[in-house]
């Protein structure tokens, strides 16, 4: 038996209203997703607690689920563990960070046999920007052992086109970085849309 998006998330409302059924708030959830579980995995609970009948604890519940499904498509590719190309890493970026409506800032820290140690979020933001400092980049670095950096920021807008200011942060964390042996193999940005690599475009 194949279940619809709004009667899955019906089962997690699990009762409804006097009025309504809980299929009936799974589709206004639905509803407010444009039908779209992308859209509904970038609603907060308290965006998700606009739906009469869906309360803290139904919402805190849908998000959960949501974020659920997330980590379990990251960590399909992460459990490859080998980093082998932009697309591959960038597939599992964009799973990591396509339901954040800000800018973040992400590393990925690996060993010498270019597997991952630790991927962790630096920074956050605006919808059109973050800063990242290379020296908790560095340290974080030298505290997991790594070897080698993936740099990694999303862009809510869609667009894939690095800025001057993406190009020149990119530089000055290599710089220190090279100064103690740590490699930044690229610097990714994604988005819904796709990926820009700065090593594939020979700009690194």
């Amino acid at each position: 038996m194949t279940l619809s998006d709004s009667e899955l998330v019906a089962i997690l409302i699990r009762t409804g209203t006097r009025k309504k059924s809980a299929v009936d708030l799974g589709k206004e959830v639905m509803n407010l997703g444009k039908n779209k579980l992308a859209l509904v995995a970038k609603l907060s609970v308290r965006e998700l607690m606009k739906v009469k009948g869906i309360g803290e604890s139904k919402a805190v519940t849908i998000a959960a689920a949501l974020e659920l499904g997330r980590r379990r498509q990251a960590g399909q590719i992460s459990d490859k563990t080998i980093v082998r190309n932009s697309g591959e890493i960038a597939s599992y970026l964009q799973s990591l960070l396509r339901d954040h409506r800000h800018e973040v800032f992400l590393v990925v820290f690996l060993n010498r046999a270019n597997k991952i140690n630790h991927v962790e979020i630096i920074s956050s933001g605006g919808i059109t920007g973050t800063v990242a400092d290379p020296r908790i980049i560095l340290k974080k670095a030298l505290d997991e052992d790594a070897v080698s950096l993936i740099l990694c920021h999303n862009h809510p807008s869609g667009n894939l086109k690095p800025s001057k200011a993406d190009e020149q942060l990119t530089a000055k964390i290599k710089e220190a970085a090279r100064l103690f042996d740590i490699n930044v193999l690229d610097h990714i940005i994604v988005s819904e849309e796709g990926y820009f690599s700065f090593a594939d475009e020979g700009i690194l």
